[in-house]
């Protein structure tokens, strides 16, 4: 457990680098940690980075990647609060986790799940990232 201890408090420290690709590796990393209230804390501003949509796009695509209602809640809450653009790469990030033969779990059931979310932002978001999903199954 050390070692998922230093990988976490790297990827926090990481978070808030003026590198981008330093960020871009903490939304890579914090993905894994998102039931760790500090991880879940600090993976919205990446999602909705506001220096570099590589570090949005790749963060939204570590969380799909994961697929867990709790990794999705994250993309969903960013998409609901994103600008245009933003909510572009939000979306571009979910296709590239759920293109290709290592493809990402199932994100329309996550979607399903936080369709009943006592949060209406999160309901929006999820709507929103489901169409998307959707649209690759056809």
């Amino acid at each position: 457990m050390p070692h998922m201890t230093s990988r976490l408090e790297a990827a926090l420290t990481e978070a808030s680098s003026a590198s981008w690709t330093h960020r871009v590796r903490a939304g890579r990393d914090l993905a894994a940690f998102t039931e760790d209230p500090r991880a879940a804390q600090a993976l919205p501003g990446l999602l909705l980075d506001r220096q570099d949509t590589a570090v949005t796009r790749q963060t939204a695509q570590a969380l799909a990647r994961v697929g867990t209602a709790a990794a999705v809640r994250l993309i969903a809450l960013a998409v609901d609060d994103a600008d245009d653009n933003h909510a572009d790469w939000l979306q571009t990030g979910v296709l590239d986790a759920l293109a290709g033969p290592d493809a990402a779990p199932d994100i329309a059931a996550a979607c399903g799940t936080l369709a009943h979310d006592p949060d209406e932002a999160v309901r929006r978001g999820a709507a929103a990232l489901a169409t998307c999903a959707d649209d690759t199954r056809r």
